[in-house]
Order: C-alpha cells, then sequence, then structure tokens
C-alpha cells in the first residue's frame, strides 16, 4: 500500500491525458488548472485508453515522473468531478487506481466522528 502524509493531496485529472507529454507537458497542465506545480502534492494522469497513467511530483529540488502501463486491463477511473478539472483521491484510493481495482464498485464504511465536548 501507497503510504503518503494527510497533507499530500492527490489530483487526478479528469480528461484523458496524451501520454507523449512528458514533465514540461504535464506541468502545464497542472499550471493551467491554477494548481500549485511545486506543493509536493501527486497529480495523476491516465491516457485516453485507460493503459497507462503518469503520476508527477515536486521532490527535494527536482521533478518526479512515475509511469505505470497495463500489459492487459484498464484502469478503472472513477465518476467525473463536478468542477470538470480534477478529482481529489486518496493514498488508498491511488493505490487501489494503480492496482486495478474498480473505485466505483468499492463501498466504504462511515468514518466514526467523536462527538464535540458540550460548551
Amino acid at each position: 500500500m501507497l503510504v503518503l502524509p494527510q497533507s499530500v493531496k492527490i489530483y487526478l485529472a479528469d480528461a484523458p491525458t496524451d501520454m507523449r507529454k512528458g514533465f514540461d507537458g504535464l506541468s502545464r497542465l497542472v499550471e493551467e488548472q491554477g494548481l500549485d506545480l511545486y506543493s509536493g502534492h501527486l497529480f495523476v494522469f491516465v491516457s485516453r485508453r485507460r493503459d497507462r497513467v503518469k503520476v508527477l511530483t515536486w521532490d527535494r529540488g527536482g521533478l518526479v515522473l512515475y509511469y505505470k502501463r497495463l500489459e492487459r486491463g484498464r484502469f478503472r477511473r472513477p465518476k467525473r468531478s463536478m468542477n470538470g478539472k480534477y478529482l481529489m483521491l486518496d493514498a488508498g484510493q491511488l493505490a487501489m487506481l494503480l492496482d486495478g481495482v474498480d473505485l466505483q464498485a468499492v463501498r466504504r464504511a462511515r468514518v466514526w466522528k467523536p462527538r464535540r465536548a458540550a460548551s
């Protein structure tokens, strides 16, 4: 499982991405959406055929690009976002996406939150 601090946000691009884009092309896509490329957050891009994923992030003075290609099968994207730009994922959802799990078929238990103390 992928372990990331909770402060790291994961943005999944809503539209399919041309996988010929490298560091510069993907960086431009991030900046066009008004997001901070140098924040250390993860920016995830899926190809039109859904058999390739690139993850772009900034780490210690340089950009890092992770690339995964499936030999068989497709990555299962969640439903489209409301804003039409990016979906927010958590580390567990990213790990499932990269493993080929259909995120729409996964049902999560409701998270328990303690009541606030009476004032």
